[in-house]
């Protein structure tokens, strides 16, 4: 694995008004990595995550302090926060399927970029969701809405249309939250096999997920990142603080 950092976090602050989500945040995300993020509620994990791609920016309330740079350049200096957050996908807990057909969900990208070649519309469009694990359950189907779709079907659908704005990072929000263990674990295989292409943050409320995907993880507490390890390190024991070990026993949270 690549040493090279794809982000890089340092005094990372976050308020909303009064409230405090986070404070201090140092850390950097490597390139080609699953990075896990675990923690109980209410630990700033999803504020976090926002901050990344400026979605701060839709939540006027929200104040976001430090620095945040993304290939080295400091994500509050990108002129296109457009291009931006295609470069730095999100797929949040619950999908929610555009309400427009299979296809037009994972074509919606491209065509806002500018393609408008059918054949490469349709390309793109297997591409992607062959790489969420979708294809061969709706490609008899693509004109269907997807909101029709089974619960896991759509998250795979959510994936699929981050996927198609070709992203060098995808954010994961606990997206097991609404689906079935099987389809989860079918999730899992495909964040598995993106890894060799893009860098995954993976926020999860499940401690055994973040062990059997995530390189290194980074254990959040009120508001503060307590620690950041090689994730099996979490669970062997090798941890320096032991608010850590207390949460991946099971002992809170």
């Amino acid at each position: 694995m690549s040493a090279d950092p794809k982000l890089e976090i340092r005094d990372l602050s976050i308020r909303y008004g009064d409230h405090v989500a986070l404070e201090g945040v140092s850390l950097d995300v490597r390139e080609n990595e699953i990075f896990g993020i675990i923690g109980p509620a209410n630990a700033g994990k999803t504020s976090f995550l926002k901050s990344l791609n400026r979605m701060d920016m839709f939540n006027p309330a929200m104040k976001v302090g430090g620095e945040i740079r993304f290939n080295g350049e400091e994500t509050r200096n990108w002129a296109n926060v457009y291009e931006l957050r295609r470069r730095i996908g999100v797929v949040f807990p619950l999908p929610v399927g555009l309400p427009m057909t299979v296809y037009d969900n994972v074509a919606l990208a491209p065509r806002l970029a500018g393609v408008k070649n059918k054949a490469e519309l349709d390309a793109t469009v297997q591409r992607c969701l062959e790489r969420a694990a979708l294809w061969d359950e709706v490609k008899d189907r693509l004109d269907s809405l997807g909101s029709l779709l089974s619960g896991g079907q759509q998250q795979r659908l959510t994936i699929a249309r981050a996927l198609s704005q070709d992203p060098e990072l995808l954010m994961l929000d606990e997206f097991s939250i609404a689906v079935d263990p099987v389809t989860t674990m079918r999730i899992e295989d495909v964040l598995k096999e993106l890894k060799e292409e893009v860098t995954i943050i993976l926020v999860t409320n499940l401690v055994q997920q973040a062990r059997r995907l995530a390189d290194r993880t980074a254990f959040f507490l009120e508001g503060q990142c307590v620690e950041i390890g090689d994730t099996e390190d979490f669970f062997t024991g090798e941890v320096a603080d032991p608010r850590t070990r207390d949460y991946v026993e099971g002992r809170f949270g």
